[in-house]
């Protein structure tokens, strides 16, 4: 049987673990949506080396580099949390929350991350610059799902005040 303080670890690290899993997951997910599979949806039956040119070649471009700088952006923070917990300087319940927290900040940080290459897209083949792909509905949702758990989970572990006595 586990000591109580080393239990409290083995969840921490646990939830940190899982929750940097997330959020690369999602960082590697939105890169590939905005990078892969937006573009190929939006132009059906051209290669993305031919997307790639055909843009090149009307002065456009897929903001890749933003693209890149938000994954890594996004990793590097799922690291430092998992770093934190290790060190002991984030509990469980702190690790949680920061996952969380990382978690719906991917939905807006995708949308500023997307817009050269749907502008791009749009400007180049006179279509919308939205998403043509459902995956970026499907990581927006996951955001939304995350914000709703981060509320419930801090209103569940919101300390209570305690009643003061009757004088």
């Amino acid at each position: 049987m586990m000591a109580e303080p080393e239990l409290a670890r083995s969840r921490a690290v646990r939830a940190a673990l899982a929750g940097f899993g997330m959020v690369a997951g999602y960082a590697v997910l939105g890169a590939l949506q905005i990078l892969v599979w937006n573009p190929l949806a939006a132009v059906p039956g051209a290669t993305l080396a031919e997307i790639r040119a055909q843009m090149a070649g009307a002065g456009e471009h897929a903001g890749t580099p933003l693209v890149v700088a938000r994954a890594v952006t996004g990793i590097l923070l799922g690291v430092g949390m998992l770093v934190a917990v290790l060190l002991r300087k984030l509990s469980a319940a702190g690790a949680t929350v920061l996952s969380l927290l990382l978690f719906v900040l991917g939905a807006p940080s995708m949308m500023v991350a997307s817009f050269p290459s749907g502008m791009g897209l749009a400007d180049t083949f006179g279509i919308s610059g939205g998403d043509h792909a459902p995956w970026g509905s499907v990581l927006y949702l996951a955001s939304a799902a995350a914000l709703l758990l981060l509320v419930l989970f801090l209103v569940r572990n919101h300390p209570r005040p305690t009643p003061m006595p009757p004088r």
